[in-house]
């Protein structure tokens, strides 16, 4: 599960880790916290695995905003048909459902038919979809 305020930007490749398809974005993430919309800032190494890339780092997380908001985004791929993934997804809040959703994104338009509202949530979204297809190319390469 995801930071809900991360804003995936670049994927980390490491050697080939199976353990890492596991991770809520399908691969270790570098970005940008927008927990302060005012005041973006890339996170450390010490933050970025642990709060960004996993969630739940409320009470963890200097940055991570009071209030009733959500702690954590969770994806998975609901089809594959080569023109189009279908992607659910589900905002949490203290681990019960928050906001979910179906997403496609279209091969052909290499973006989403109809995009999730909010833009954190929607690159959040591409980046699972991307690493999902990196993983995909990799075992077709295998």
């Amino acid at each position: 599960m995801a930071c809900p305020y991360f804003d995936p930007a670049q994927r980390i490749v490491y050697s080939h880790d199976s353990r890492l398809s596991m991770l809520p974005l399908g691969d270790s993430w570098a970005g940008v916290c927008r927990a302060l919309p005012a005041e973006p800032v890339q996170p450390d190494d010490a933050t970025l695995y642990p709060l960004c890339n996993l969630g739940y780092a409320r009470g963890a997380c200097k940055r991570f905003p009071a209030g009733d908001g959500p702690d954590a985004v969770r994806f998975t791929i609901s089809r594959d048909d080569g023109a189009s993934v279908g992607v659910y997804y589900v905002v949490e809040r203290d681990h019960h459902p928050y906001a979910h959703g179906a997403l496609e994104f279209s091969m052909a338009r290499d973006g989403f038919v109809a995009p999730p509202a909010g833009e954190t949530l929607c690159r959040q979204a591409r980046a699972y979809v991307e690493s999902y297809l990196y993983r995909k190319s990799e075992a077709i390469v295998r």
